[in-house]
């Protein structure tokens, strides 16, 4: 399978990243140990989880997932070399244990590798942005965990552009290292907090871009088209806020061109995000092993100029399909 380079950091990914945050939450060891079998298997290379994966369920602390992987990477060793490997720090997992501070970091990164069962994290990211820390304290620490062999890339999740502009200045100004990767929310339904500045940003510093939320919790997925479909799943509320007109119209149009390409929305919606200028993957989890192959078949997509029109619901786009459509001509997709 093909791969992207993942902005400066030197690392190479496939163009979708399995999200981890569903291990010891929805499915068990097993099943999460059979699907990152698969993963390996399908070409796909990239694991993204974080430190507090799955502190919410009822009975977990937080480190269930890292936990998980690390377990099938024990007895996968020949593994290691053969996935990116992507978690985060600074969410709350208690008195004492959250933010960016040196302390915490120092501390965290230990424990992160100890669950991970592995010498070195490829990817280390920053979860939340941490107002009571000097954002060069942060990137020290990080700077002394790469010297360290520790990890061998940093980024941040959940910035907006302002707050990136402040980490990149700051490094440069104290020759620490900067932020190569941004994780932020970004899917068909939520586009406004990446698109604009913050995408202008990532793309003029070369900074690589793997998204969270690609399937809007599930909503995308085509399984939730009214509020009695919420039930069907553990994640079920998680999707009520898109229950709405501009929903049902993001919904329908993922249905003309799933028909179309005989796919299923979930993976146009995904093949969508990765059309898109200046992104490097999605990220996406499964539950099963054909959830795990439907994210494959999405990287192998393509969407057409009409598809995409359609799907970014520009008026421009719509204008520029007719220009060009021969007179009389009727497209078969129409946009939102």
């Amino acid at each position: 399978m093909n791969t992207r380079p993942l902005g400066n950091t030197g690392l190479d990914i496939t163009p979708m990243v399995l999200g981890g945050n569903v291990f010891g939450w929805t499915i068990d060891e097993q099943t999460s140990f059979s699907l990152l079998d698969a993963l390996v298997d399908s070409g796909l290379n990239a694991v993204d989880t974080a430190d507090s994966y799955s502190r919410w369920v009822p009975g977990n602390q937080g480190g269930e997932s890292e936990a998980i992987i690390g377990n099938w990477l024990s007895r996968n060793p020949g593994k290691r070399d053969q996935i990116v490997l992507i978690t985060k720090v600074g969410s709350d997992l208690g008195p004492m244990k959250k933010g960016l501070s040196r302390r915490w970091i120092t501390a965290a990164v230990e424990d992160s590798l100890k669950r991970l069962k592995t010498d070195y994290i490829d990817l280390y990211l920053s979860h939340w942005p941490d107002p009571d820390t000097p954002i060069e304290e942060t990137l020290d620490a990080f700077q002394r965990l790469r010297e360290a062999g520790k990890i061998r890339a940093i980024g941040a999740s959940n910035l907006n552009a302002d707050q990136l502009t402040g980490a990149l200045a700051a490094a440069k100004t104290h020759g620490l290292p900067r932020y190569d990767v941004l994780q932020p929310e970004y899917n068909l339904y939520d586009r406004s907090g990446f698109d604009g500045a913050l995408r202008e940003l990532t793309t003029k510093e070369h900074i690589g871009v793997i998204t969270y939320y690609s399937l809007a919790s599930g909503f995308l997925s085509g399984k939730y088209h009214s509020q009695a479909d919420l039930e069907k799943s553990p994640r079920g509320q998680g999707v009520a806020k898109y229950m709405n007109d501009r929903g049902t119209r993001i919904l329908a149009a993922l249905d003309q061109v799933s028909d179309a390409l005989d796919a299923k929305p979930a993976e146009v919606a995904l093949a969508w995000i990765i059309a898109q200028d200046g992104i490097t993957a999605p990220i996406a989890s499964a539950t099963s092993l054909s959830q795990l192959n439907s994210l494959v078949r999405a990287t192998q997509l393509k969407l057409d100029d009409e598809q995409l029109a359609l799907l970014n619901g520009l008026e421009e786009g719509a204008r520029a399909l007719c220009r060009r459509r021969p007179t009389g001509g009727r497209s078969k997709f129409s946009l939102m």
